[in-house]
């Protein structure tokens, strides 16, 4: 099935390593691949060595994108990413492929929605596909089985908290 966490609120990739958890735990074999993400401090990258069946791969700078002016690096690095959960998921070798800010992705400009969509609909059944992140498009929405709309009520942010280690990265 093709599953999407998206909306303004904190917990989408949360959710989505959540359920890879749960999927590690059946026995499955879990690639996350994170678009728009290239810090290798993020706490889930630290923790993926450490669990069996799970590999996390980064397509993205350690920065944050500029929405209007990707850079060329960041365009790069998010169509890499793009063929390699097309290789990856027409080898057929994972049960679950989480392709973590890919709406986020295409909202920026990175990557086309046509191409997302080709990739979701020629998906075998055999793999759990999980999209996340803000903005999913309407045309994603409707060819998942399962969407999920994280909505922000009230975050630290707000009150003018930093990002925190093990919270929030």
């Amino acid at each position: 099935m093709i599953q999407v966490y998206t909306g303004n609120g904190k917990g989408k990739t949360t959710a989505a390593i959540g359920q890879a958890i749960r999927a590690i735990g059946q026995g499955f074999r879990v690639l996350m691949i994170q678009f728009m993400k290239g810090d290798k401090s993020y706490g889930e990258i630290i923790a993926a060595k450490n669990i069996p069946n799970f590999e996390i791969r980064q397509f993205g700078l350690p920065t944050f994108v500029k929405k209007g002016e990707p850079s060329p690096e960041d365009i790069r690095l998010a169509k890499e990413g793009l063929a390699f959960a097309q290789k990856v998921i027409a080898e057929n070798k994972y049960q679950m492929i989480i392709l973590d800010e890919i709406n986020v992705a295409i909202d920026y400009g990175l990557i086309k929605l046509t191409e997302v969509c080709e990739l979701v609909k020629n998906c075998p059944d055999s793999i759990e596909l999980v999209l996340t992140g803000r903005y999913a498009p309407k045309e994603l929405i409707d060819l998942a089985d399962l969407v999920s709309e994280i909505k922000e009520i009230k975050h630290p942010y707000t009150k003018g908290y930093v990002s925190r280690q093990g919270i929030d990265y």
